[in-house]
């Protein structure tokens, strides 16, 4: 099901059939070292944690990471959506791309969607970002979207420390 669309993109519920990309994704250098290692190896595992992770963020909160597309030609270039995270008092604001289509605007394209989704149709006040200190362009990224840094926490069961922003929408 489609739940936005932009002059490039189309953000999309995430399905079993997306398994190959999102194996792809989550395996991708830049995601492991930014976001994490998911433990995702083959095919059932992509699979599972789209059942386990996207869907049922969907089916419990009524959002989650969505797949993001290139309107021409309907390809799937990352995902981008709204995580409701143990350990945080609001909503945060989520993106990763495939490494080929970061630096073209997608990130900013899509996530800027997500933030008027997020006030207009979800009627959130408040969008949080978390990033590792070390991933600047996630950090100008969240800056373009209009977050200010507040300050570092760290999540439940997680030793590392994360940059935690917010804006009030």
């Amino acid at each position: 099901m489609n739940i936005l669309e932009t002059d490039r993109l189309i953000l999309r519920n995430a399905t079993a059939d997306d398994a190959p990309f999102i194996l792809d994704l989550l395996n991708q250098p830049s995601f492991i070292r930014f976001i994490g290692d998911r433990g995702i190896r083959d095919l059932d595992g992509a699979r599972e944690y789209i059942q386990t992770r996207l869907v049922k963020s969907y089916d419990s909160h009524g959002f989650g990471l969505y797949l993001t597309l290139l309107k021409e030609g309907d390809i799937p270039i990352g995902i981008c959506g709204l995580v409701k995270r143990e350990g945080l008092d609001d909503v945060d604001v989520g993106f990763a791309f495939l490494p080929q289509y970061e630096s073209k605007g997608y990130g900013f394209e899509s996530a800027a969607a997500i933030m008027d989704y997020s006030r207009n149709t979800l009627g959130l006040k408040r969008i949080a970002g978390i990033t590792t200190t070390d991933n600047h362009r996630s950090i100008r990224l969240l800056e373009k979207l209009g977050l200010k840094f507040e300050k570092m926490i760290k999540l439940p069961n997680d030793d590392e420390e994360l940059k935690f922003f917010i804006r009030t929408l």
